[in-house]
């Protein structure tokens, strides 16, 4: 991952793409949607990308399997989403923009605030 800043650039990438799958998240926070709003707001100015609009959190799901928070953000480079699983206290969270910003930073701040005991991580470069 160390030259992905340069491949982004020499490749005139549209954007990137970053999946971040977390396990066994703690509870209380994932479950509270002042705290999803929360990291949203930190993990934008960390990475530097403008909010448009507010944070979208909505708790939905017939099957209690994928019950949870849902959270939706537009940036003004494209936005971040992801779903919080009550049943398996596991998140999955996505960050595309058309401005570069480092995977692995958002990685790390990522599994601390949700206090995660594992993660995994997927990016790739679109366009």
């Amino acid at each position: 991952m160390k030259n992905l800043k340069k491949e982004f650039y020499d490749s005139k990438a549209w954007g990137l793409l970053t999946s971040v799958d977390l396990y066994n998240c703690d509870p209380q926070i994932i479950r509270d949607a002042e705290a999803i709003k929360r990291y949203v707001k930190e993990l934008c100015e960390l990475i530097e990308m403008k909010q448009f609009g507010d944070t979208q959190v909505v708790h939905f799901g017939e099957d209690e399997r994928v019950a949870g928070f849902s959270m939706v953000q537009l940036i003004e480079t494209s936005l971040i989403s992801g779903h919080f699983a009550n049943s398996t206290n596991n998140a999955y969270i996505d960050i595309f923009s058309c401005k570069y910003y480092d995977p692995s930073v958002v990685v790390e701040f990522t599994k601390n605030f949700f206090k995660s005991k594992e993660v995994k991580m997927h990016y790739i470069l679109r366009g």
